[in-house]
């Protein structure tokens, strides 16, 4: 009899439907999900996408044997589970700025920027975590539509917050947004920039945003044209 764990270690060649419907019926939100989910993502983070195994999943989180492939039994449910998880902790913080959206640029620089230095500070080894899921999305088609949908959302949002302070192309500005602060973050976490401090990101999205609206962006809050 074959064993689930080589099941699911041998599974690579499965398709975005055969993970869809591998996964437990008791949904990506429950709790063994969301247990497996959490421990995959540290593991990304510790051992990198090869160190992320079924067998490694039930290891770290100290499940049965099998735990792991029952729930996702293909490497690609498993890497599906993990972006969603993902998606969802990292929405957590967009949510809690969001709810008082900023009413004017300067105001939009500085939630952007304190987004920012929650994803370098709290949510570090997440940003870690979504920077390998997006370079194994490069190989595996149907990651890939899983992580082009969160971008779309996520420009989608810029667009509209920069519409609101009065952002003449609010589509191709929150894209441009979008990418800056993506640089922003992978510079820290992955390249030479080391640690950015809350008021180095406030500055560098003021600079931004005053040359993406045509303002300059006062130490006040108020706005003078250039």
């Amino acid at each position: 009899m074959t064993d689930s764990r080589d099941v699911a270690d041998s599974s690579d060649v499965a398709d975005s439907r055969d993970a869809a419907d591998s996964r437990d019926m008791t949904g990506p939100s429950s709790p063994r999900a969301t247990r497996v989910a959490d421990t995959a993502i540290a593991l990304l983070v510790e051992r990198g996408m090869r160190g992320l195994t079924h067998r490694a999943v039930d290891e770290a989180a100290s499940l049965p044997p099998g735990s792991t492939s029952n729930l996702a039994r293909t490497r690609a449910a498993l890497l599906e589970l993990t972006l969603e998880r993902l998606t969802m902790l990292e929405a957590a913080v967009y949510v809690r700025e969001l709810s008082e959206p900023p009413a004017d640029p300067r105001g939009l620089a500085d939630m952007v920027a304190r987004i920012v230095y929650a994803q370098l500070g709290e949510g570090r080894e997440r940003t870690l975590a979504r920077y390998e899921l997006a370079l194994e999305a490069t190989r595996r088609p149907e990651l890939r539509v899983i992580y082009d949908r969160i971008g779309g959302r996520l420009r989608e949002t810029a667009a509209g917050l920069l519409a609101a302070v009065g952002a003449a192309d609010p589509v191709r500005q929150g894209a441009r947004l979008v990418a800056f602060t993506d640089g922003l973050l992978f510079d820290a976490v992955a390249g030479a920039g080391g640690k950015y401090t809350v008021e180095e990101l406030r500055a560098a999205l003021h600079e931004l945003l005053s040359g993406m609206l045509g303002e300059r962006l006062e130490e006040d809050g108020g706005r003078r044209g250039p």
